[in-house]
Formats: C-alpha cells, sequence, structure tokens
C-alpha cells in the first residue's frame, strides 16, 4: 500500500526515531480482573463519558495519519465492550496512509464481533490467554469465561482468515507448566504463541510475590520440552523467536521487563481517556480529548503529538516519573 501522499511533519523524537504506530485504547472498561492487572475495585467509579467517541477517535486516527502513522492497534481495557468496534476497524481501514489495523481481545466476546471485524478488514489479532485449564483461568482472570473463550479460540483458529497471536503472561508456579500444551496449537495453526514477562503494573497484587518468571527461564523451560526447537532472529518486541520441525505456527519470548526496547521504540499511545502516553512510564501524558471534541483543527492536534515527541525520552526506564508506575496496563490500553 502507498503511504499517504499528504502526510506532512512526520513524528520523530529527539533521538531520531521515528513513530510510525499508534496504540488507541478505545475502553478502559475490562469484563475480567485478572490478578497481574486489574484489582475488583479498579474503574468503580469510571463513566462512559470519560471515554472518546466513536468520532473523537475517527478525528485522531486522521490525524495520526498525517503524521506519518501507519500502524493502528485497538486495545483496552477489552475493546470488544464497545458494540461499535467493527465501525472504529472499518474507518481506520478506510484512513488513507494507515497500513495495518489490529486488536489484542481477551477474546470472552469475540463471537459478537469476528464477522462484522473480518468485513471490515482486520489485519491481525492477538488473543490474551494464561492458561489452557479452566480452573485456572477462573482462579488468575476471577472470571468463569474459559469455556467462552476457548471455543472462540478454536474457531478464530479453524476460519485462519487473518494472522493469530496468542500473549500468555508468564507466572512462576501458576502457569509456566502450559508450555506444551500451548504449543501444541502451533502443530497445525500458523499462529504465533507469545510467552510474555509479568511487568510491574498490577494493581500491586501478585508483582512482589515471587510469581515474576524471566526470560531465561523460559527459555530453559522451552529447551527442555523441545530439544529440537529451532531459534530465529527475533524482531520488534518479539526478541527471540522459535520453531518447531513440522509444525506450522511459531513461538515467541517477550521480555517485556528484563529487556529494554526504547532504543527502538516507535510507539505512541492514546489512552480510552484522550491522553497521549509518548512512553510507557510517563504517568502523566498530554490531554486530546478537549481538541477533539470541539473538533479542532490538524494543526492544534499535531501541535499536541509534536509537543509528546518531544518530551519521549531517550530511556523511559531510567528518565521516567521518578520510578512511579502505572497501577494497571488498561489504564493506557497495553
Amino acid at each position: 500500500m502507498q503511504s499517504n501522499s499528504t502526510s506532512i511533519n512526520p513524528l520523530a523524537d529527539r533521538f531520531g526515531r521515528n513513530i510510525t504506530y499508534a496504540r488507541i485504547a478505545v475502553t478502559s472498561m475490562c469484563n475480567l480482573r485478572c490478578s497481574y492487572c486489574l484489582s475488583e475495585e479498579h474503574h468503580a467509579g469510571l463513566s462512559s463519558g470519560d471515554s472518546m467517541s466513536a468520532g473523537d477517535i475517527e478525528r485522531l486516527i486522521s490525524a495520526l495519519a498525517r503524521l506519518g502513522i501507519r500502524k493502528i492497534r485497538f486495545t483496552g481495557g477489552e475493546p470488544l465492550l464497545r458494540n461499535d468496534i467493527a465501525e472504529l476497524v472499518g474507518a481506520a481501514k478506510r484512513t488513507p496512509g494507515i497500513e495495518t489495523v489490529s486488536i489484542t481481545t481477551n477474546g470472552v466476546l469475540l463471537h459478537r464481533h469476528i464477522d462484522a471485524l473480518l468485513d471490515a478488514g482486520l489485519d491481525a489479532l492477538n488473543l490474551s490467554i494464561d492458561t489452557l485449564d479452566r480452573d485456572r483461568y477462573r482462579s488468575i482472570t476471577r472470571r468463569d469465561k474459559f469455556d467462552q473463550v476457548k471455543a472462540n479460540l478454536e474457531n478464530l483458529l479453524v476460519r485462519n482468515a487473518l494472522p493469530v497471536k496468542l500473549n500468555i503472561v508468564m507466572m512462576r508456579g501458576i502457569n509456566s507448566d502450559e508450555i506444551e500444551r500451548f504449543m501444541e496449537y502451533t502443530r497445525n495453526h500458523p499462529v504465533t504463541i507469545r510467552f510474555m514477562e509479568l511487568q510491574p503494573f498490577d494493581d500491586h497484587q501478585i508483582w512482589r510475590t515471587g510469581r515474576f518468571l524471566g526470560i531465561d527461564k523460559i527459555r530453559e523451560l522451552l529447551r527442555q520440552a523441545y530439544p529440537e526447537l529451532r531459534a530465529h532472529r527475533g524482531k520488534s518486541t518479539e526478541y527471540f523467536s522459535f520453531s518447531l520441525p513440522d509444525h506450522e505456527g511459531s513461538a515467541a519470548i517477550i521480555p517485556a521487563y528484563t529487556r529494554n526496547f526504547c532504543s527502538d521504540c516507535n510507539r505512541v499511545r492514546i489512552t480510552a481517556e484522550g491522553t497521549i502516553i509518548s512512553c510507557l512510564y510517563d504517568k502523566h501524558g498530554i490531554e486530546l480529548l478537549p481538541l477533539l471534541q470541539r473538533q479542532a483543527g490538524f494543526d492544534e492536534i499535531a501541535a499536541l503529538f509534536m509537543q509528546a515527541a518531544e518530551q519521549k525520552p531517550e530511556n523511559g526506564r531510567t528518565e521516567g516519573d521518578g520510578g512511579t508506575l502505572r497501577t494497571s496496563m488498561s489504564e493506557i490500553g497495553g
């Protein structure tokens, strides 16, 4: 696809990193309460009026495309809680300059939206599922939704209509014995299994309870289970990539905590409340929603994104807001 010829002032930060990827949280609400992410009380007082409307999001995407953004990922919270999610995907796909549109979901409501999402042109889907055991699923998520999510996953893989990645947050003593069960999906499906390190964005629930499982241990468990594992050069956050002989799919390890990806960061995040987050470790961000709501012109919106790019640190982990972290990734869209 050709780049948008009307793009002006492509976003770049002070360190020469081009910003071409936007993660847009379309809601901060979630229908699960995963123990490493949300407490039961999180967002108890949030009203729907605090979130961007469909019109706000469409204006946002139009401006982002003119600023050189080429990839959009819709996140949450849980993005499928929005009944208009397929319309948002379609609007993004129709925006000149936007080349790929993807979504990250927990899969609970996928059966309601999958046909409309495919019709809208969705390019890829990441499904978060941390266990293939029903009881463990209920323990991790605090919700009894395993059967529905498993059925939606199986349907998605049988369709083979778009690239699928499974996101598995690895936790010592909780799901660290399930690597082989997940890897079995790669035998007959071109799915990518992504084993992810736990991050300290969890409402202060389990991060400090010894559940962290680092990349070296995950890699060791993979090697023990599959001596024939083939290593490949990783890309982006998929730092380590692997495949098995005669398997259609692949695996990756995402060292979300122990490795620092700042030097290659090409992302900007927009929260469901319309705040620009230029760095994962930025506690405050820049408020954009009022401009969207009054349908401000491109120049005003662009100026805020350029300000955000200018503020992007070279290394967010060491230069962030005094080391303070948000209590949940759902606040910034993953």
